[in-house]
């Protein structure tokens, strides 16, 4: 290798490496101009984004569906229930009213029916009725005198026209003959008042009803004034001492018609309000409302029962119970309005039906109300609505 060729081969070498420089600056220029451009366009796009946010509307996917109902204004049949105590309607206590004496039988027992009349319990009456004898036998007595003193009057008569008799004597006889009569009508009193006095042993039914209690057996011994040997439910009848609060008292009247149930049954017997309640209770502010129910052994007095009572008719707007939320302010609802933000509408409640709830008080029935998840929304918030198909 010579001179000549050495030198060339480090200029051909020094051009080389100065041209792979000058490749190098290249591609890292464009490299840079690259990047440069993809920021531009980043930050195009994201100034895009924004300024079509800010112009476009809301996306309904990013707000809640919340399904509403217009309720509208129902005929609604009020409704009260309330609860109470089982009762006779008319309890009749029956106890002995005579002399009273030795218990014989008692031919009725609890849960009988007996007709007004029937002899519930018999006494011993064997000294009473020889007395009955003594009276009939002083009846036989006086009217033998009577029968005496009319003939001794009648024999005089026909004497006295002869002169055998004088008038005075007339008169003395006469009055022996009434005197006579009279002990007649005081022996038959006598009669009479043994006899009422007997009968009175017996104890009898006052009515016809169904027996309740019984609280006598034989060999006991009774007296007149004491406590009652039987309680009657007069006809049977039956009633509902139902207790409800003073506002609902002022809704009840004679003649409303309920429905009782009592408790461990699932019959419902048909009955109706025959009184109210004049008063109220002070302590409970509560009232009476008295039931009456036909008769029936399923009804037992002293057993408890519920009554839904029909307290007539109102118009109002019927929601279900989905759609009624209650917190410490009271009962509400949410109602969307035209700009679909949901504001809260506190309302008064009403009637509860299997339909749902009435509304007294806070609705006309036009409002789009939520039909659930309310509690899931806040005031003021933006809904997208759905009506409730019917």
């Amino acid at each position: 290798m010579n001179y000549e060729t050495t030198v060339m081969g480090h200029e051909d070498l020094a051009q080389s490496l100065e041209g792979a420089d000058e490749n190098a600056k290249r591609r890292k220029k464009w490299a840079i101009w690259a990047i440069v451009a993809v920021i531009g366009l980043m930050v195009a796009l994201y100034l895009y984004a924004k300024t079509a946010t800010e112009a476009a509307p809301a996306d309904d996917s990013q707000v809640p569906v919340v399904t509403v109902v217009t309720a509208g204004r129902t005929t609604i049949a009020g409704t009260i229930t309330a609860n109470g105590s089982l009762a006779a309607r008319r309890e009749l206590p029956v106890g002995s009213v005579g002399e009273g004496g030795r218990v014989v039988s008692v031919p009725v027992d609890q849960g009988d029916w007996v007709r007004q009349g029937q002899v519930l319990v018999s006494i011993d009456r064997s000294v009473q009725n020889q007395q009955i004898e003594g009276a009939r036998a002083q009846i036989g007595v006086a009217q033998a005198d009577l029968n005496l003193a009319q003939a001794n009057l009648d024999r005089a008569s026909r004497l006295v026209e002869r002169g055998f008799i004088s008038k005075a004597d007339i008169d003395r006889l006469t009055a022996n003959r009434d005197a006579a009569r009279a002990r007649v009508g005081v022996a038959r009193a006598t009669l009479g008042e043994l006899q009422a006095r007997t009968a009175r042993l017996n104890i009898y039914a006052p009515a016809s009803g169904l027996v309740l209690t019984r609280s006598v057996e034989p060999g006991q011994t009774v007296g007149a004034g004491g406590q009652p040997l039987f309680t009657i439910a007069q006809g049977g009848e039956m009633e509902l001492l139902a207790q409800v609060n003073e506002a609902q008292l002022a809704k009840l009247s004679p003649g409303n018609v309920a429905e009782v149930t009592p408790v461990g049954s699932d019959r419902k017997f048909s009955g109706q309000i025959w009184q109210v309640s004049p008063t109220v209770d002070p302590q409970t502010r509560q009232g009476t409302a008295r039931i009456a129910l036909s008769y029936d052994r399923a009804l037992r007095p002293g057993g408890f029962a519920t009554a839904t009572i029909n307290s007539g008719t109102i118009v109002a707007p019927l929601l279900p119970e989905s759609a009624v939320l209650a917190d410490g302010k009271g009962s509400y609802v949410y109602v969307i309005g035209k700009d679909n933000k949901a504001v809260r509408r506190s309302v008064e409640t009403g009637t509860v039906t299997d339909q749902g709830i009435a509304i007294v008080g806070g609705l006309n029935g036009t409002e789009r109300v939520v039909l659930r998840a309310g509690g899931f929304l806040t005031e003021g918030e933006t809904v997208s609505p759905r009506l409730q198909k019917k």
